[in-house]
């Protein structure tokens, strides 16, 4: 009788102690909130024309799509595609395979691509496309840019003061109107400190081609230049300026690590805060269809800096046109602007039009070259 009290104490004190862990396992579970699934990263698709390593236009991009992936971090995931044609066989291949990898929004970044982005846009209406330096849109189609022709005419400014032959080269891609307006800016900025100064032109018709380039330089500069400006995405006018113990100006990013001894300065690009606001615009539902073209107040172009042995006088100069510009004190295509024919192409005190500018189809006077 004695044993069997002793196994019903035992076995009540079994049941309590099941009781009290049930009880706390409760309490604990109720007290542990659940844990929120983790969003998925928007995917964002970059669609480059050239390799991330030419040290320009590419790498400039590329440089903007890694700045808005550590600004938004997790939240978002690249998708990107290097040395993609500028063809539809090509382009639409590489568009329909960014969807298909659940991009939702996708930056075509050259000129090549609109017609292709405005195609495969249609058939995704839920994916934004953003297609850069062009001119079509649709309701999930924008178009993008900066208005790089104001430091270029700073360049010039630097250019016009530093040659001693009064003859620059310019090593330019396409005879397209991006190119046009540039070279013109370039020529109205040389002109305004030195107005003895001729640009020669010579086309690639390449962006990315670092012999061709050089090599067309190099024809510049046994023309007589002293001074090489470029619209391509190499270093390699530069390369060939310095061998020539010339000077030079590059463009898109800062290169002055492949000519140190010619670079002055150049127009850069800074792409990132204008990736990082759209993103941002789709992630929130706010985003909508427009044609940017961002002037240097928005911080998207700019002048790489100068070298050391760029005079102290040449720097201020270009510092205060800078300034103009940033106050709208300065319009750089404000007439009188003659064409290369000495024709009046604007007239004294009208200023071109958005369009008139980004549709540029004629060389200013100054500048020595055709349209082919």
């Amino acid at each position: 009788m004695k044993r069997l009290k002793s196994i019903l104490v035992l076995l009540l004190a079994m049941l309590m102690i099941a009781a009290f862990a049930v009880g706390c396992g409760k309490q604990q579970a109720e007290e542990t909130p659940e844990e929120t699934p983790q969003a998925e990263p928007m995917k964002v698709g970059f669609i480059y024309v050239g390799s991330i390593g030419d040290a320009g236009y590419t790498f400039a991009h590329d440089q903007g799509a890694e700045f808005m992936k550590k600004e938004l971090g997790d939240a978002v995931e690249l998708v990107k595609a290097e040395n993609v044609a500028e063809n539809p066989a090509d382009a639409e291949r590489v568009l329909n395979q960014m969807v298909d990898q659940g991009c939702k929004v996708i930056f075509a970044t050259s000129f090549g691509y609109m017609d292709s982005v405005i195609k495969v846009a249609a058939q995704h209406p839920d994916v934004v496309f953003l297609h850069c330096s062009g001119y079509k849109t649709a309701e999930n189609v924008g178009t993008y840019f900066g208005q790089i022709e104001q430091p270029r005419y700073l360049s010039g400014i630097a250019a016009g003061k530093m040659t001693k032959a009064n003859n620059i080269g310019y090593v330019a891609a396409f005879p397209i109107p991006e190119c046009i307006r540039g070279i013109n800016a370039f020529t109205m900025g040389a002109l305004s400190v030195n107005p003895d100064v001729k640009v020669k032109v010579v086309w690639t018709n390449t962006w990315y081609d670092p012999a061709k380039e050089k090599d067309a330089a190099k024809s510049l500069l046994e023309a007589g230049a002293d001074v090489i400006a470029q619209h391509q995405d190499t270093p390699g006018p530069m390369q060939a300026a310095e061998e020539a113990g010339a000077y030079g100006l590059s463009y898109n990013s800062d290169m002055s690590k492949y000519a140190p001894k010619a670079i002055l300065t150049g127009p850069v690009w800074n792409w990132g805060p204008y990736y990082v606001k759209t993103v941002k615009a789709v992630q929130d539902g706010t985003w909508k269809s427009e044609q940017y073209w961002g002037p240097m107040s928005d911080g998207i172009v700019d002048l790489a800096p100068y070298a050391s042995f760029m005079p102290d006088d040449v720097k201020q100069l270009i510092d205060s046109k800078k300034a103009d510009i940033l106050s709208g004190k300065l319009n750089i295509f404000t007439g009188p602007i003659k064409d290369q024919t000495g024709t009046v192409k604007v007239p004294e005190g009208t200023t071109m039009t958005g369009d008139e500018i980004l549709n540029m189809n004629w060389f200013v006077q100054g500048v020595e070259g055709s349209l082919k």
